[in-house]
């Protein structure tokens, strides 16, 4: 998991700014660089989230740092149905 250090130096930050932002222990992120250990899937999807990246990238799938169109589309579904759901409660409320 080298991008993971390579992310992590780009911006300047040390393991243990990543272990706040991410509820990732430090030892962890250290083992993870090193290669001593593979992250699970939850700490790949807080990294990926954390960096801005996609899964596929942190995991060497992908060369490309953004995710896919199709991720994105799911995500911007995702925003408009609480969008949706929000201004429901808001129309209760009047």
């Amino acid at each position: 998991m080298n991008r993971i250090r390579e992310l992590r130096e780009d911006r300047d930050l040390r393991q243990l700014d990543v272990s706040n932002a991410t509820g990732i222990d430090q030892r962890t992120l250290s083992n993870y660089e090193t290669e001593k250990t593979s992250p699970d899937s939850y700490a790949i999807i807080k990294l990926a989230d954390f960096f801005d990246v996609s899964a596929d990238f942190l995991l060497g799938r992908s060369n490309s740092k953004t995710p896919s169109v199709e991720a994105l589309m799911k995500e911007v579904q995702s925003i408009q149905s609480a969008l949706t759901q929000l201004y429901a409660q808001l129309k209760k409320l009047q």
